[in-house]
């Protein structure tokens, strides 16, 4: 091979290397890095409160929602099994009952209205959840039994535990619109905030007004206090 050959494929190579090495610093540069945020929500005496449901939810971008999911709520000792359950919408929830009686499951709620009549053993078949909002869960039969699905678009959910707490990992760094909901608030306005969020981001939502009476049941639910 002459030299000009030579020099003319060295050079070829040196430009693909350019090419390679500039989209990889590219790509590098435009990755997003990962962050965490951590909600704190308590109540107004300071003391933590357990259960509360946090959604986060990017306001710059569009974000798509978690994946549909293939959730269930059983039926035990009359009571639903959660009595909380956080879904992404679109998902199906199935409703087993594991009790010893049967149960009728109803909902009124604007979010998803659906009845299942009495029945035990073998379910239904799934019911699925394709707009995001609250939907209370009760059983004509036995009125003490009380749920809720909470259906979100929020890529980005989940509950406080003992500590009042909820840590969201690998978020997009931006903006959040961060809400809290709880079967008990009592708040005149609505629970959110806009959150920077960057490697690190944190909230603390203190709550107003006390929680409203928690209705009387024969079993501790994961959301009494």
């Amino acid at each position: 091979m002459s030299r000009s050959s030579q020099n003319t494929v060295q050079s070829t190579v040196n430009r693909a290397v350019r090419v390679l090495l500039c989209a990889l610093l590219c790509c590098t540069s435009a990755r997003v890095p990962a962050a965490n945020l951590v909600v704190n929500v308590l109540k107004r005496d300071g003391k933590p409160l357990p259960g509360a449901v946090i959604t986060a939810e990017p306001e710059s971008a569009t974000a798509s929602a978690a994946p549909a999911e293939k959730a269930i709520m059983d039926q035990v000792n009359l009571a639903f099994l959660p009595d909380v359950l956080v879904i992404p919408v679109h998902s199906t929830v199935q409703f087993p009952n594991s009790d010893v009686v049967g149960h009728q499951v109803y909902s009124f709620s604007s979010a998803r209205q659906f009845q299942l009549p009495l029945y035990r053993g073998k379910p239904y078949p799934p019911v699925q959840f394709d707009q995001p909002g609250v939907v209370t869960l009760g059983c004509n039969i036995h009125d003490n039994m009380l749920g809720y699905i909470i259906v979100t678009a929020a890529p980005f959910f989940g509950r406080t535990d003992a500590r009042g707490e909820w840590q969201g990992h690998e978020l997009p760094a931006g903006k959040f619109r961060v809400r809290v909901w709880h079967p008990l608030l009592n708040e005149p306005q609505a629970l959110e905030r806009s959150v920077e969020v960057g490697e690190h981001g944190s909230v603390e939502f203190r709550l107003v007004k006390p929680l409203r009476p928690a209705p009387l049941s024969g079993r501790p639910r994961s959301w009494d206090y």
